[in-house]
Order: structure tokens, then C-alpha cells, then sequence
């Protein structure tokens, strides 16, 4: 079976101390076999930000995969923002922006959906929509097909239409044809599991809240995902836990549990 964490918007700079020992804990009880991290992992892309988000990362000593978030691109040094914008996120994880991870029973595709002339809006273009189906055709059958992105591609609340990314549209249907299962993302704080309708095949859109920022959504504490498929899984079913922070235990505990049912010819 593969367990997989998603983590999202750290937001390393307004980090809280006992929601990151938490979240340590967390993963060394649960012990997945691959973390992730949709974006936004710095709150001003400083260097000393970066550092103590690597720092972070390899206290869990699992394998990881990350995408740049808005966060992640200097905003105020102007010079660096349009000459080396992801200068300081690849000296930290790494110079591939769009990395792929693929085990027997998964496969993971990264898309980096910043772009450097955006202060806040996502996008996705052509090119990128065709590398993901590219990859996606090929995969094994048993594999589970997930996209990150950081930008959400689907909302559940009319206020964060704005907040989708720029392309989503093409981007779903070529994915679904493709055979994409799940769609993974962060940016608006906001943890849900969304089957989206009028598609080639089934296709969830899979949100992860902040996870260690004191940046918390109204009403949506810290929050992590875990993904379980595979052997020892329900045959099938793909099971996502929610996991939020509570603050009285110093702990992250079980929310809710959705399980979704990706198609198989």
C-alpha cells in the first residue's frame, strides 16, 4: 500500500512551533512513504525561510516531491523576482519544478503553476496540460494517477472562483481523457475532497488547508492530508483523511474520511 502526506502552504516564516512538532510527530506515526508539498512552503521566499522548510522536511526522512507556490517567488526584490525567481526554492528542493515520483502503485505528477509576472493567480498552459496526459497514458493500470498542483482547479465556495487556476477548463478535460484520478492542491486554506461532473471519467479535485502557518482560514484549522491506495486498501478505493490540529491536545486527529473510487477499463 502507498501512504502519501500531502502538506501545503507552510508558509515557513509564520510557522508555529507546536504545530510543526505536531506534524513531526504525526508523520512519524503514520509513516508514509511519500510526502508532498503543493506550494506556497515559504511566506517571502527568503533564504533563511527556505532553509528551516528543508530543515523541516528532512526530519521526516521520507521521500518528497514539491511544486513552487506564489509564496515561493520573491516579492519585493524585483531584480530576483524577474531574473531568478526560483533561484532560492531550487537551491532548497531542487532545480526541477515539475518533478515526477512513480512507485509500482503510484504515480505523481508535478506542475509548477506560478508564474513570475503573477502576484496571486495560478496557471496552467497548453504545453503543460499535454506533458501531464503524455504521462498520465503511460502509467501501469494499478497505479493511482495524481496531479499536483498549488492553485486550486476547482472550488466548492463562490469567493474562490477567482482563486482557480488560469486553463483549468482544458486542463481537466485532457487530464480526464488521459486518465488522471486525482488533482491535488493548496493556496486557498481550505481542506475538501470534490468530484468534479461532465468529464470523460471520474476525476477528484483533492484540497489540503495550511499546515503549520498561523495564516489559518476562518473556521479551517491546520490541516494535513493522508492518501492511502493499494495493497492492505480497500480494493479500489482510494481512502483521504483529513487530519486537523487541535490546539488542546498539542495533536493532529482524524476528521473525516472520503473515499473515492477511481475507473478502471
Amino acid at each position: 500500500m502507498s501512504v502519501l502526506m500531502q502538506i501545503s502552504d507552510t508558509h515557513f516564516g509564520t510557522e508555529q512551533y507546536a504545530v510543526v512538532e505536531a506534524l513531526v510527530a504525526l508523520a512519524k506515526q503514520q509513516r508514509p512513504d511519500v510526502l508532498v508539498l503543493s506550494g506556497d512552503i515559504t511566506q517571502r521566499a527568503r533564504t533563511a525561510q527556505f532553509r528551516a522548510a528543508r530543515a523541516f522536511v528532512d526530519r521526516l526522512g521520507v521521500p518528497w516531491l514539491s511544486v513552487p507556490g506564489n509564496h515561493d517567488i520573491p516579492l519585493f526584490g524585483v531584480w530576483a523576482r524577474m531574473h531568478r525567481p526560483y533561484g532560492r526554492y531550487s537551491a532548497a528542493f531542487g532545480a526541477d519544478l515539475e518533478p515526477v515520483h512513480r512507485t509500482a502503485d503510484l504515480l505523481l505528477v508535478g506542475v509548477n503553476t506560478t508564474r513570475p509576472w503573477r502576484h496571486k493567480h495560478g496557471e496552467v498552459s497548453a504545453q503543460q496540460v499535454d506533458r501531464v496526459a503524455r504521462l498520465v497514458e503511460h502509467a501501469d493500470p494499478t497505479q493511482l494517477r495524481v496531479v499536483v498542483v498549488h492553485q486550486p482547479i476547482a472550488v466548492t465556495l463562490a469567493k474562490d472562483k477567482s482563486n482557480r487556476l488560469r486553463g483549468h477548463g482544458l486542463a481537466l478535460q485532457h487530464w480526464a481523457q488521459a486518465g488522471v484520478d486525482l488533482v491535488i492542491g493548496g493556496h486557498i486554506h481550505l481542506p475538501y475532497v470534490m468530484q468534479l461532473e461532465g468529464l470523460a471519467r471520474p476525476l477528484w479535485a483533492v484540497q489540503a488547508g495550511t499546515a503549520v502557518s498561523s495564516r489559518v482560514r476562518s473556521g479551517a484549522p491546520n490541516s494535513v492530508n493522508l492518501l492511502r491506495w493499494g495493497k492492505d486498501a480497500v480494493p479500489g478505493c482510494c481512502q483521504i483523511e483529513q487530519w486537523d490540529y487541535r490546539a488542546g491536545t498539542r495533536a493532529f486527529g482524524l476528521i473525516k474520511v472520503s473515499e473515492v473510487r477511481p475507473e478502471r477499463v
